[in-house]
């Protein structure tokens, strides 16, 4: 096919890569080192290359011949022979465990620069162009937190707001917003954006030994939406995992007997609204969008009855019959919220307060907090990415994947949010990933432009490709093979070339 003349610039794609080293073996997909991959357009060519990050765990692991480092599913034990004190002294030290700089899961931009993102404390710059990899940088140095989200947002001057929590100040586990700057003012050239990095708003946990797990957030013009879920880290089980021989994925536990917490921060106070909203038990791993109306502030994610999606990917679960043997017990849910942040303190308990169309509710209740129900918009679609310039605007469209009761994709999709009209793309033995939409240069409507996602074959004599659609008719443009194993990768971006450095600055 013909790639649109003005597609120039990188996708830029993450995700684990090697799950076997020496005579040892991850137990988890997650926890696999991980594996850049990049493809470049440049006047209708493409141009594929890929690499694994060299982060410390990669060359600690390579350099022993054997998993050395842990990862969230895999606990290793570095030194077997080492004596009794050595082996006391380590366990006390993993009670809050040095934590794995393997970001596999996305890539970040600040300011001019890229770094490969995980869920703990580290990130590790790399250059988008020879995908190599340069420092370290540990968030803990400049904010005190254990982990950080790797879906990062990004407001209109350029600066990322992130969330992370903090476990260390004695027992006082909170949430923490931060926010890191584009630049540095010129005089500090030497110095880095992290330097700046300034602590928007906390938020204590609900429990101060079950901090919920987190893998996004929402973002509007004027609040941060964080959803505190009953899928919570257990602060004892995980202090004690070395020792028991265990995984931190075990110190994971739903509890669907307990409710889910809505926390809305105001940008500009940077205080929390003081209203109590929550649903039922869900589990959340990505958001959508959210926006503002009348008053109201409405969330979309995609959500789901039990946490089964993480236990599908240990490797022992992965086997040759995937697809008919491993069928997930809870179906990802598109659930729109509702929330009323201006309504009649006056109204009655168990009246609706929300007073715009929708079919969400938000019920008064006697101790007046807020009991909200969603709208189900959709089922069966996971990895959601929109227009990214209307991020926290209205918007109408959403690509992903399409998933039924298997979590690997088999489609890629297009769903309008107001019509509720379906579009998508697929083919047999494809397995495709996360959607990129990249807005053409022009465009005056939010759908002008092309889809960009990577499709993996499960057929031994198809190679894999990139995929090019057209986003506004879900047409393909053109397909670029690639003649090399492609990993199933996690996330990643479309960087335009004016955004990357030339190798000479």
């Amino acid at each position: 096919g013909q790639l649109p003349t003005w597609l120039q610039g990188t996708l830029l794609r993450n995700g684990p890569g090697m799950h076997a080293i020496g005579d040892t073996k991850y137990n988890h997909w997650f926890d696999g080192l991980a594996l850049l991959h990049s493809f470049t357009f440049k006047d209708g060519e493409v141009y594929y290359r890929s690499k694994y990050l060299r982060s410390d765990t990669y060359n600690c692991n390579i350099e022993a011949n054997r998993i050395v480092v842990s990862e969230f599913g895999t606990m290793a034990y570095p030194d077997p022979c080492k004596n009794i004190f050595a082996k006391a002294f380590s366990y006390l030290s993993h009670t809050i465990p040095e934590f794995t700089d393997n970001c596999l899961i996305n890539i970040m931009k600040t300011g001019d620069d890229f770094y490969a993102t995980s869920e703990t404390n580290f990130i590790r710059k790399i250059n988008p162009q020879t995908l190599e990899t340069l420092e370290k940088v540990d968030y803990n140095k400049y904010v005190a937190v254990n982990v950080a989200t790797s879906h990062p947002h990004y407001d209109s001057a350029g600066n990322i707001l992130n969330i992370g929590t903090s476990i260390v100040d004695k027992g006082k586990t909170k949430y923490l917003l931060f926010k890191i700057p584009p630049s540095v003012p010129e005089k500090e050239k030497k110095n880095s954006c992290f330097k700046h990095l300034e602590v928007v708003c906390s938020i204590p946990s609900r429990s101060l030994l079950h901090p919920s797990y987190y893998h996004s957030f929402g973002i509007t013009e004027n609040y941060i939406i964080f959803v505190e879920q009953p899928f919570k880290l257990d602060i004892l089980k995980m202090a004690t995992a070395y020792i028991r021989g265990v995984n931190w994925a075990s110190c994971l536990a739903f509890h669907k007997e307990d409710k889910t917490w809505f926390h809305f921060v105001d940008k500009r106070t940077k205080k929390e609204v003081s209203t109590k909203f929550y649903t039922d038990a869900l589990v959340l791993f990505h958001h959508i969008n959210a926006y503002e109306e009348d008053g109201h502030i409405i969330f979309d994610i995609i959500a789901y009855n039990d946490n089964s999606l993480y236990d599908m990917f240990y490797l022992k679960n992965l086997i040759k019959d995937f697809e008919e043997k491993n069928k997930l017990t809870s179906i990802p849910t598109y659930k729109r919220f509702v929330v009323p942040l201006q309504y009649n303190k006056d109204a009655e308990v168990g009246s609706n307060l929300i007073t715009i169309p929708s079919t969400a509710t938000a019920v008064k209740e006697k101790d007046g907090s807020i009991y909200c129900q969603p709208e189900i918009l959709c089922e069966g679609i996971e990895l959601p990415r929109i227009n990214y310039d209307y991020n926290g605007k209205k918007n109408k469209y959403v690509f992903a994947t399409g998933v039924q009761w298997s979590p690997v994709p088999t489609k890629i999709v297009k769903f309008n949010v107001q019509t509720k009209e379906m579009l998508y793309w697929r083919e047999d033995h494809c397995w495709p990933s996360e959607p990129i939409f990249v807005p053409s240069p022009d465009a005056k409507e939010e759908d002008d432009g092309i889809v960009l996602t990577c499709i993996v074959t499960s057929d031994p004599k198809e190679a894999p490709f990139l995929l090019v659609l057209d986003a506004k008719t879900f047409k393909e443009l053109a397909r670029a093979k690639v003649d090399v194993e492609l990993h199933l990768d996690l996330h990643g971006i479309f960087i335009p070339e004016k955004d990357l450095k030339t190798e000479t600055e």
